[in-house]
């Protein structure tokens, strides 16, 4: 067989091995953004994200839908706070087997309080909703990681009106309260003018054991960000810069159990597609193995994990319309 038709077939058996599907088609909402994805106990998967009419308005809740028997529910609404927005909700189970939900509320990110609630049923039923102390948010878009010993680390961050800087939020009693670290903050740059600095890390655990957080930039430094830590969290080293860019634009990465890492981004320093996906052996040099969407448009704030038969599952923003979930077989991410 000819190279170039060899190289195309197989191409095309990639393409098709992963599932891509729009959580809904229809609802009660016309702008959508920001989800979060989870697996639950009997393998189903729960997804959330906040709509309304547009982002920041005071209608914009939170809403939930659920992947069972190979279909997505309707979506329901799961937290609308009175007269004022609600923005990226994150799921996660603690150790003590209860699903958690965080989101933030506010007029802006800069004036950002936090709630949550939990469900001791898979999210079948969930307990009043719980305003958080001023300055705890929990995980503030991406999934926090959960370490041997049932510890939370969590990535958070705060945006001001000159800088952002990251926060890690740890807890060592299942979410119930949680130990602020930081800030960690951007390089320096003296010519920086406007908005500098780094919000949304994703906490990943690598092979040797050390933690890592990858993070979003500002326009200034346009390119993913990582910290580490050998403490299990509790003290990070100096940010560096990957050779990966960054547009402004939130990400999400996974250690795979094997050790791998694979982040999921955009691929640009400007606007918000193409969405890849990118596989590490060491968590600092990556191979870009797919594009997930490359047409014009909006394809943003991913949420991805692993499940437990080891493919990758994800969400994303489907031009602020829809949410899109995505299946990448394991079998379909490259070695190195």
């Amino acid at each position: 067989m000819p190279r170039l038709l060899l190289t195309l077939l197989l191409a095309s058996l990639t393409q098709a091995a992963i599932t891509q599907e729009f959580i809904y088609t229809d609802a009660p909402f016309p702008s959508a953004h920001a989800s979060t994805i989870v697996e639950l106990k009997n393998g189903d998967l729960l997804s959330a994200w906040f709509g309304g009419s547009a982002e920041g308005k005071p209608d914009v809740a939170i809403w939930s839908s659920r992947r069972t028997n190979g279909q997505w529910t309707a979506p329901i609404e799961l937290v609308r706070e009175p007269n004022i927005a609600s923005y990226n909700p994150v799921f996660f189970h603690s150790a003590d087997g209860k699903l958690w939900l965080y989101y933030k509320f506010g007029p802006h990110p800069s004036s950002w309080s936090a709630g949550r609630r939990f469900s001791t049923d898979e999210g079948l039923t969930w307990s009043p909703v719980e305003h958080l102390p001023a300055g705890i948010y929990g995980p503030i878009r991406a999934k926090p990681l959960m370490l041997n010993d049932g510890t939370i680390v969590s990535g958070s961050s705060v945006e001001s009106y000159h800088s952002w800087a990251l926060w890690i939020e740890r807890s060592a009693d299942n979410a119930q309260t949680w130990t602020r670290i930081g800030p960690i903050v951007a390089p320096p740059n003296a010519d920086a003018t406007g908005t500098y600095g780094l919000i949304q890390p994703s906490v990943v655990q690598l092979k040797n054991g050390t933690l890592r957080l990858y993070a979003r930039s500002t326009e200034q430094i346009a390119k993913i960000c990582v910290a580490d830590s050998t403490d299990g969290g509790l003290h990070w080293s100096a940010v560096h810069t990957l050779d990966l860019p960054n547009p402004n634009s939130g990400l999400d990465a996974v250690a795979l159990r094997d050790g791998r890492v694979v982040v999921i981004f955009n691929n640009t320093t400007k606007g918000r597609t193409p969405l890849n996906l990118a596989v590490s052996t060491d968590g600092e040099h990556f191979r870009i193995f797919q594009t997930l969407e490359g047409e014009p448009g909006e394809y943003s704030y991913p949420s991805m994990i692993q499940s437990s038969n080891g493919d990758l599952y994800a969400t994303y923003t489907w031009n602020r319309k829809r949410i899109r979930y995505t299946r990448i077989p394991l079998a379909d991410i490259p070695a190195n």
